[in-house]
């Protein structure tokens, strides 16, 4: 039903704008707003793809999750619901099992920039990557600022402290948590800033920006600084099918682009982060440092249950294993990511 809906927008709006010729016009689908973080590195790249071409692409954006859903916009671009769009493969429902399990192999490369070079070090190591992303060419990657421990009302100055909590983390961490004595759970995003406020929740693993992006200082009042590791992924895409229509030319002009997408979206990440920092101390939260041993402890757990998180992947016929030791050799250091003969 949504995906017959999707379509009947796209119609709509053909009808009513028609293309002038010789432009090529690309729609562009976002779940974000306009004014979002994301979305303002999405306005930079429309207007570095327009420019370069010379106004022969013209990219239409559909903000909101007009068109695409979160957990299902791989498969709708596959079917031509837009043209480009933003995806969460880690996210996905199913068919995405190294992309979601790989997002776990990431300490060591701290910075947005590392942690890109390290997905690519993943997939050009591990053909499974593309066997998931089939019908889809990969437009942006992205990585992100490293998450803390954000708390409604309990003060965490210790792992000691996250014993009995409730916590919403991410796939690859539920188990790092649970090791650690919390009660972990999984749950969209959107859904979390309800979920703290009814007491659902005590707190959620998130970087600094969501004191703004998603208006947890409205509900949070601790900020525990444990460094947790947090991988890249594909996040920008365009159906296959639509990439082989376009001219060589346009290719080009949209290969090019990529670096450009990857490094706004790094711009617009790092200066999310001050933002919500500063509406975080605003707001009178508390940043609690995590100690050296913890910080330690924390680390080895992780790497432990990343490895594990990769063997069990044999249940779906898949070489995790092979895909964790590829990108634990890739880490030569803190942010030196080296494969093949790129650095």
């Amino acid at each position: 039903m949504r995906l017959f809906a999707a379509l009947l927008i796209l119609l709509l709006a053909a009808c009513a704008r028609p293309v002038d010729p010789g432009v090529t016009e690309l729609t562009y689908a976002s779940p974000y707003s306009p004014n979002h973080p994301f979305s303002k590195a999405d306005q930079e790249w429309m207007a570095f793809v327009e420019k370069r071409s010379d106004g022969r692409i013209r990219i239409r954006p559909v903000w909101s999750g007009a068109l695409l859903s979160s957990d299902m916009s791989m498969e709708e671009l596959r079917h031509g619901v837009a043209d480009i769009g933003l995806i969460t493969p880690i996210y996905v429902r199913g068919g995405t099992h190294l992309i979601r399990i790989q997002s776990g192999f990431y300490q060591g490369a701290d910075s947005v920039e590392s942690q890109v070079a390290l997905y690519g070090c993943i997939a050009s190591a591990n053909p499974q990557v593309g066997h998931e992303l089939a019908g889809l060419k990969v437009l942006a990657v992205q990585g992100g600022t490293l998450p803390g421990l954000v708390t409604a009302n309990r003060q965490v100055r210790s792992l000691e402290d996250i014993k009995g909590l409730r916590i919403r983390a991410p796939t690859e961490l539920l188990s790092v948590l649970d090791s650690l004595g919390a009660d972990p759970v999984n749950m969209p995003m959107g859904e979390v800033y309800s979920a703290m406020a009814k007491g659902v929740i005590d707190g959620v693993i998130a970087p600094e920006d969501t004191f703004k992006s998603l208006h947890f200082a409205e509900i949070s009042k601790h900020f525990y600084q444990i460094a947790v590791p947090r991988g890249a992924y594909p996040a920008r895409a365009m159906s296959e099918k639509r990439w082989n229509a376009l001219s060589e030319a346009d290719r080009q002009v949209l290969t090019d682009g990529i670096v450009v997408w990857e490094a706004a979206l790094a711009r617009q990440v790092r200066a999310a982060v001050e933002k919500g920092k500063a509406e975080a101390v605003a707001a009178k939260v508390t940043f609690n440092p995590a100690s050296v041993a913890d910080q330690q402890r924390f680390d080895a757990i992780y790497l432990r249950d990343s490895e594990a998180n990769a063997r069990g992947l044999a249940a779906y016929g898949i070489d995790g294993e092979a895909a964790f030791r590829s990108a634990r050799a890739a880490v030569k250091g803190r942010d030196r990511i080296t494969c093949g003969s790129g650095t």
